[in-house]
């Protein structure tokens, strides 16, 4: 059985002067929150659409690396993990790929069995498998 999760922009005006609000309504996590070319491609606050795709990359690959850990009898005490979208301008803007910085502390796990497990779960959570672009990734146990 399959499920959907949804959010919504809204966006007035032309696209350097214009504003948005994009919202989570079945979370409540971001109700109206304010997003505009400043805050996508300069330095004012507000939030962006890739912050939220780095924050469900994020996300996603910390439950998938808890999951993958379980199945083989393990449990993390914690899983860190970092998202960064890397974004070019020329042709136009596009996101050309995602590193991933992973920090965990799992009990009775030596590093290489931390990396095949970190590395299985880069490549199988769903965030990954959906963006079509390079994911790369640093994890290490500590």
């Amino acid at each position: 059985m399959g499920f959907k999760r949804h959010a919504t922009a809204h966006w007035e005006g032309n696209l350097e002067s214009g504003q948005g609000r994009m919202s989570t309504p079945q979370s409540g996590l971001f109700d109206g929150t304010r997003y505009s070319f400043k805050t996508r491609f300069g330095d004012e606050k507000g939030s962006n659409p890739e912050e939220l795709l780095a924050a469900a990359h994020a996300g996603c690959y910390s439950m998938a690396l808890s999951f993958i850990l379980q199945n083989a009898g393990h449990t993390a005490e914690r899983i860190d993990t970092r998202a960064d979208v890397q974004m070019e301008m020329s042709p136009g803007p596009h996101a050309t790929g995602v590193h991933l910085t992973v920090s965990a502390k799992v009990p009775g796990l030596s590093a290489d069995e931390f990396a095949a497990f970190a590395d299985n779960a880069k490549e199988n959570c769903v965030i990954s498998k959906a963006l079509g672009i390079p994911v790369t990734m640093d994890a290490k146990l500590g």
